[in-house]
């Protein structure tokens, strides 16, 4: 159905990177829950009432949530959509990534209220008087939540969209908790046994652990996470496939909400090389990554003597005692210094993150590596980078 909707009222649908497809696919998506949730709200509270089912009714409400969770998304969607201005200069995408952790924190509320009422329902146990209509609206209920999981998962990987994905995930926790509701319903009816109060426990622990999944996926984003290791691929895929760069390194992206990405990195060139020439290389690998992958670029060049072979002796040296100490330690930006008494061996050394020496310790410790094998006159300016796009190991 929302493909259909899809073809029918979005122009170009397939061209899912584009900013103005995701807004659309997310309002109507969130406009699709709307409808679908007020429906099962209705049907679910009155087979609730009817039968004076504690967990049928507080289905329900958890349904109407549901419904105003969708009304988040959609307004998220909205006003990420929203062109950049003086207060805001790299947009207002970031605010689809606080849709998605309210549609979290409403999750999280609710297994909370299910679990209390349900307690109330252990401790002043009531007969519950489960009829077919009741059977059969808890079954197109798990049915259509199992679609709308379906649905918000396969377009928000599409669009790259978190909050979809947390909706996702409240929909196929909504469809294990009626389900459950089922089983309670069929057990009672066929026993007699009391577990209605039971299963509204099990129903809420379940949803408040949906809800812990979908905040954090949400949070992520919006403290700071690296990028996906595939796009980092692209990256350097895109920068290495032109000639006149030997290297890249010190890659960071910066996650200003989905389709508004800005890059900065580090490209090695030959020192030896036309300046102006390596200058318009730079500019065209800017404009090409705008171009591909629909993000601004900054590039710095780093030149790197390549014509000088005491220099490439003493760097793979080097690289050979860094890796000695640790293979995870990668190394760059490897410049030589010589004067009448001494030779300065600049350079960076990539080292991941938690590392179980400190900056301090690692740089002692290659100097003191150096000056053993390469002699007492060689000292180190050492600096130490983290891998803030996950690029470890990304170059030598």
């Amino acid at each position: 159905m929302v493909r259909l909707l899809a073809k029918l009222f979005i122009k170009n649908p397939e061209d899912t990177s584009s900013p103005e497809v995701r807004q659309a696919y997310g309002m109507l998506c969130g406009m699709v829950g709307i409808c679908l949730n007020v429906f099962l709200f209705a049907g679910k509270f009155l087979a609730g009432t009817i039968s004076r089912s504690v967990s049928i009714t507080a289905d329900a409400f958890n349904n109407l949530s549901d419904a105003a969770s969708s009304v988040v998304m959609l307004i998220g969607f909205k006003m990420a959509g929203a062109e950049p201005d003086p207060g805001h200069p790299f947009g207002h995408g970031r605010i689809e990534y606080i849709s998605g952790l309210i549609v979290s924190g409403v999750i999280l509320i609710m297994a909370y209220e299910l679990i209390k009422s349900s307690v109330e329902k252990i401790i002043n146990p009531e007969e519950v008087e489960y009829s077919a209509l009741a059977l059969v609206v808890l079954i197109i209920s798990i049915a259509i939540k199992l679609y709308m999981c379906f649905y918000n998962r396969s377009i928000g990987k599409q669009v790259d969209s978190s909050a979809m994905r947390a909706t996702a995930t409240d929909s196929f926790s909504d469809s294990i908790a009626t389900f459950v509701v089922l089983v309670a319903a069929i057990v009672e009816r066929l026993t007699n046994l009391q577990i209605d109060g039971y299963c509204g426990v099990l129903v809420g622990i379940f949803i408040f652990i949906a809800g812990i999944s979908a905040a954090r996926d949400t949070l992520n984003p919006l403290l700071g996470q690296p990028p996906e290791p595939e796009f980092v691929e692209k990256i350097k895929t895109l920068v290495m496939a032109h000639s006149e760069v030997l290297g890249i390194h010190d890659l960071i992206v910066h996650d200003y909400g989905p389709g508004r990405q800005m890059i900065s990195l580090h490209a090695e060139v030959q020192a030896e090389g036309d300046i102006l020439k390596l200058h318009d290389a730079i500019d065209n690998i800017e404009h090409e990554l705008k171009r591909e992958l629909r993000c601004d670029a900054v590039i710095h060049m780093d030149p790197v003597v390549t014509m000088d072979e005491q220099v490439q002796l003493l760097k793979e040296k080097t690289i050979s005692l860094v890796h000695a100490i640790d293979p995870k330690i990668s190394m760059h930006d490897f410049r030589v210094v010589a004067g009448p008494t001494h030779v300065n061996l600049i350079f960076d050394v990539l080292v991941p993150f938690q590392y179980h020496l400190t900056d301090k310790q690692l740089t002692e410790k290659i100097k003191e590596a150096v000056k053993a094998e390469l002699g007492e006159e060689y000292f180190c300016a050492i600096n130490v980078d983290k891998g803030y796009a996950g690029e470890q190991g990304l170059m030598e």
